[in-house]
């Protein structure tokens, strides 16, 4: 049954690959957690049980709430398909979670890492891509597609999956625009600046070298090899660019997408339009955002204020 429904929120209701994992591990230890019969355990007691068996086991407030809302989801799928006719997580409370706020990198610390980099863009590296030896290609080669990895990450706010299923007839070069197939199979358009827009040619220019003729099906980022990426394959490369250009903190994907929304919200723009742009069903997921400037207030605020660097009370 959990088979069935991990096809049902992979096929109907879209969900992204790595929810799709999360849920089925967060089902299969449930399951082991019952003797081996998930659904005969699903019940208000057993599921308050399973509760306190991972709070105990010292899971993290927030994955216990990833456990319990993958029993409520095949809970729900259990209804649709007549196995039970009510949801029996929907009765167990929750433990609370602290709120988190998104992490981010500055703008200073992005814009200093693609002035470093600025060699790998250049024309004259095409030039030296096509007479490379292979070794030396793979390296010219890699070093030009992890670049472009942070900046489509960093310029458009996009998520992982999301960078993956572009094609080349996502970028529309013309109107500089990219397509990106979001959650729920929802389409959206998101406006490129020209420097990124000037990347992705020259980066379909050394990928051509890579595996020949591209059609606009074609994955836009492939191997050196020409074989489609892979999420580790983007993890990797954002460790290893923003690591080797000295940036602290957390580096991933969505530290990328965080940081564009941080820095947008910052420049004063529309928090409507940053939620547009990012592909968040419901603006309370944009707003989240605005906490990140509220904070920067409050830094700014206490360094620079006469009676707050005294130390004096400010209510």
């Amino acid at each position: 049954m959990i088979d069935r429904y991990i096809a049902y929120i992979r096929d109907v209701r879209r969900y992204s690959g790595r929810t799709q994992i999360l849920y089925r591990e967060a089902l299969e230890n449930f399951e082991r957690w019952a003797g081996g019969d998930a659904v005969s355990n699903l019940i208000p007691s057993r599921l308050r049980e399973y509760e306190g068996h991972l709070i105990e086991e010292g899971i993290s407030p927030r994955t216990v709430h990833l456990h319990m809302s993958a029993l409520s989801g095949f809970c729900n799928y259990l209804m649709k398909e007549g196995v039970i006719t009510s949801n029996p997580a929907r009765s167990v409370r929750r433990p609370k979670m602290g709120k988190r706020l998104p992490e981010y990198v500055t703008d200073n610390s992005l814009e200093a890492y693609f002035a470093d980099t600025a060699h790998a863009a250049s024309e004259d590296e095409l030039t030296l891509l096509a007479s490379a030896s292979d070794k030396l290609f793979t390296e010219l080669y890699r070093r030009r597609l992890r670049r472009l990895i942070i900046l489509l990450l960093y310029t458009t706010g996009i998520r992982r999956a999301e960078l993956l299923s572009l094609t080349v007839g996502s970028v529309n070069m013309e109107r500089k625009t990219l397509r990106v197939r979001g959650k729920g199979d929802k389409m959206r358009e998101i406006p490129l600046v020209d420097s990124t827009t000037q990347e992705i040619s020259l980066y379909l220019q050394a990928a051509s070298m890579a595996d020949g003729a591209r059609t606009k099906d074609s994955p836009l980022l492939v191997t050196e090899k020409g074989m489609p990426l892979y999420p580790v394959y983007i993890d990797r490369a954002v460790k290893q660019e923003l690591g080797d250009a000295g940036i602290p903190g957390k580096k991933s994907p969505h530290v990328l997408r965080h940081s564009l929304a941080t820095a947008l919200l910052n420049e004063g723009a529309d928090l409507e339009a940053i939620k547009q742009m990012l592909g968040h069903a419901n603006l309370a997921a944009t707003e989240v955002y605005t906490h990140n400037s509220v904070e920067r207030l409050k830094t700014q605020y206490i360094n620079a204020h006469p009676r707050a660097k005294k130390g004096e009370s400010h209510d």
